[in-house]
């Protein structure tokens, strides 16, 4: 990023760009010089929410979690730095910081969590590779909230698959203080909870004398399940709160002098204020004053088919190759579990009577990692700057990197080894889990397999390497669209 920041000069992009108000000393330059291209397009927002609050409308479109750990991070690890960087530095140094380490925790999340759904440790650990070089793998290193909501939600998906409901909660409630699309979120717990119950029926059913207890049970499932939903939603409900109080209140106002830069940039670029001289924003006077929705609504035009424009066409373009990917995981699992789909999954099966689920991509317990990856990318598609499509289901949702991981799998001899490896109770190095590598001596080698898919290039199939290629050089045409302001983005 350093070297495509340097060479590539950057457009005039109509971005968030607030001007730098302390003279910058010459670590500040070195720092920007080494990673400035991480802290371009939204990046800049919660940087300059992290330094100075909420000040502009349209920050409130960036949920605070975030912003608040980089400003902790900086304030409370960084602070020997404090006399060679000014904050907005340390404030950069503390965000690639802790996007790294989120990365590495949110990978190791979605292995433990692919361990536990698949029920095949190989091609959980292929995943969580495919992790590491996704196309949304700049996001997780720039400034951006994607690598904390990742793991988040792979760690709280983790402890749901587990039983752990009210850690779970915990962890979805605070990945949606840092992103809004985490209220979906909630879906996971009313399909679980509405599973276990429809199950339970299954097994009672014709016993009249168990009807009372299982009244009793539906309460209590209705009660648990509305408890936990309205956690989650409960730091979007705040957020939304202190928005309504700094900018409609009847004190709302500049709390302390707001710097003349600042001021100038609001004037020449239209970015509202907290409410001065009595005069509130439109959104204000709504019946619910949802402060999320009016700016995307007003700021960047967010809404179904708005953005279906011919000059959005290469926008399009790099949206396509994750919808057809993530279009071709569903269209594989419906067409694999079709009855398992039209039941949505409610049904007992024999094999869950027989103790011997399915295993891999195609298993049961992928349904409602399906239908929310499927939510997402309707949505998103239909509803949202095609642009983001990438690194909003990247960090959302297993399914890519599970689907992928399958196709590698199912499809690739290279990954193929003697054994099978489709249960997760008995602990087994990883030399089992990868296979023995050619030409190896015989006593079990482990290796990374995208290495040795790289390594053996000519050797793999064609759909090895269309999926590879997707990570690869995706990966890298992201690198250069977030590093630099290019005309047509």
């Amino acid at each position: 990023q350093a070297l495509f920041n340097l060479l590539i000069p950057d457009h005039a992009a109509d971005a968030f760009y607030p001007p730098r108000l302390s003279e910058p000393g010459l670590w500040d330059l070195l720092l920007e010089r080494l990673l400035g291209g991480l802290s371009h397009w939204d990046a800049e927002h919660f940087l300059f929410i992290a330094e100075r609050g909420y000040l502009y409308e349209h920050n409130c479109a960036f949920f605070p979690l975030y912003p608040l750990s980089v400003r902790a991070a900086a304030e409370a690890a960084l602070w020997p730095l404090q006399r060679l960087l000014r904050l907005r530095s340390r404030l950069l140094l503390s965000a690639v910081l802790l996007n790294s380490l989120f990365s590495v925790l949110a990978a190791a999340a979605l292995y433990k969590l692919g361990c536990v759904v698949l029920q095949c440790r190989r091609v959980a650990f292929l995943a969580a590779l495919l992790f590491s070089i996704s196309p949304a793998n700049v996001f997780m290193a720039a400034a951006y909230s994607e690598s904390m909501f990742a793991f988040l939600a792979f760690s709280a998906m983790w402890q749901l698959e587990k039983g752990q409901s009210w850690l779970s909660g915990l962890l979805f409630s605070l990945a949606s203080g840092v992103r809004a699309n985490g209220l979906i979120n909630a879906g996971f717990f009313l399909y679980s909870r509405g599973k276990c119950f429809a199950l339970q029926l299954q097994v009672g059913s014709g016993s009249v004398r168990k009807l009372p207890p299982v009244w009793k049970q539906l309460l209590s499932v209705a009660s648990s399940a509305i408890l936990m939903c309205a956690g989650i939603f409960l730091p979007f409900v705040l957020f939304q709160y202190y928005a309504y109080v700094r900018f409609c209140g009847p004190g709302a106002g500049l709390e302390q002098a707001v710097p003349e830069p600042l001021l100038q940039l609001a004037l020449d670029k239209g970015y509202r204020l907290p409410a001065v001289n009595g005069v509130k924003p439109p959104w204000c006077s709504q019946r619910f004053p949802v402060v999320y929705s009016y700016i995307q609504d007003a700021y960047w035009n967010v809404g179904f088919l708005r953005y279906f424009e011919l000059r959005q066409i290469p926008n399009f373009l790099l949206a396509l190759p994750v919808t057809l990917l993530g279009s071709w995981a569903a269209w594989t699992y419906i067409i694999a579990n079709p009855r398992h789909c039209v039941t949505l999954g409610l049904e007992r099966r024999k094999s869950e009577e027989e103790g011997k689920p399915r295993a891999g991509f195609c298993c049961p317990a992928v349904f409602v990692y399906v239908v929310h990856a499927t939510v997402l990318l309707a949505f998103g598609f239909f509803c949202m700057h095609v642009q983001v499509l990438t690194r909003f289901l990247g960090s959302s949702s297993p399914i890519l990197y599970w689907f992928s991981a399958h196709l590698l799998q199912e499809h690739e001899p290279l990954l193929r080894s003697e054994g099978t490896d489709t249960q997760t109770v008995a602990p087994r190095s990883e030399k089992s889990l990868l296979g023995k590598s050619p030409g190896s001596s015989g006593k079990g080698t482990s290796e990374n397999p995208v290495m040795k898919l790289l390594r053996n290039w000519r050797l793999i199939t064609p759909l090895s390497k269309c999926v590879l290629g997707f990570f690869l050089s995706y990966w890298l045409l992201g690198l250069i669209l977030h590093c630099n302001f290019l005309p047509w983005t």
